[in-house]
């Protein structure tokens, strides 16, 4: 603890990356580049230097971050993060198993007569888990309440899956998956989806890319007990740059290449083609 203290001439400061958050200190007086290179020391390894990034501080008065103001130095203790600026043309929408991890949102027993098309959305989620088991991808799975609202559908294998836990919150994102996200290297992109689109898996998307992670919702694993949540939902998510793709698209970017050596066992799952549901209505 003593770094984090620091001494008569050091501030604390809590840095926080991506899904992740270090307490540490610095000399008072440190301004936008000591900064820099105190992420530097402590994220080296997962921020691409390539990049272009923003300092942001917690502002107690507005109760969210904001641009580091200009010539702004280390007085006294607070909150920092950094944001990635621009996203690398080249990787933008892209996915590698290595870098990828799936959440499986709420597909709960008590949700099946009241989500629209709820046993689609089921068999999408059972090709998407064999995906991820033949890929190696993690899977983080929540159940919502499950005192009440039951476990998660029999029909979804969750065998292998690196979490699954119980939740109040809508968001996915509570302080057990940020600690299992974290043990994930380079970490880049979440692939999500499950019920309900304008609730749980809007505001975990929200969450994530708040975070500096990059969001694919299947848009065939996805409902709501309203279609029209849901479709605007999906377009209000859209518009913050979170990608809405199917999966089996998901999928064929995964694997990449016809030489994948799990290429077969892939397409062994998507020979049927998926659901064509009332999904596809908007309302």
């Amino acid at each position: 603890m003593a770094d984090v203290q620091g001494n008569n001439n050091h501030v604390p400061v809590l840095f926080s990356y991506s899904v992740f958050s270090r307490p540490s200190s610095v000399p008072a007086g440190s301004g936008h580049e000591l900064l820099i290179q105190k992420f530097l020391s402590i994220y080296g390894h997962q921020i691409d230097v390539h990049r272009k990034f923003v300092v942001q501080l917690f502002s107690d008065e507005w109760g969210q971050y904001v641009d580091l103001p200009k010539g702004f130095v280390i007085s006294e203790k607070c909150k920092l993060r950094l944001i990635p600026l621009q996203m690398d043309i080249t990787t933008l929408g892209n996915l590698s198993p290595s870098t990828t991890v799936f959440f499986c949102c709420d597909m709960q027993e008590r949700f099946r007569p009241a989500i629209k098309y709820f046993g689609d959305i089921i068999s999408v989620g059972q090709r998407l888990l064999q995906g991820a088991r033949i890929l190696g991808v993690p899977l983080i799975v929540s159940e919502q309440y499950p005192k009440g609202l039951g476990s998660t559908v029999q029909e979804l294998d969750l065998t292998g899956a690196k979490l699954v836990f119980p939740k109040t919150k809508f968001s996915m994102v509570l302080p057990e998956v940020e600690a299992a996200l974290a043990e994930i290297p380079g970490l880049r992109s979440v692939v999500l989806f499950g019920v309900e689109t304008h609730v749980c898996i809007q505001q975990t998307a929200l969450d994530l890319i708040g975070r500096g992670l990059e969001v694919h919702i299947i848009a065939d694993s996805t409902s709501s007990r309203s279609m029209m949540d849901r479709m605007f939902a999906l377009e209000r998510l859209a518009r913050t740059g979170i990608i809405i793709t199917t999966s089996e698209s998901v999928l064929l970017q995964l694997v990449s290449d016809k030489e994948h050596p799990k290429f077969k066992e892939i397409q062994n799952i998507i020979k049927a083609s998926a659901p064509e549901s009332g999904l596809l209505s908007k309302v």
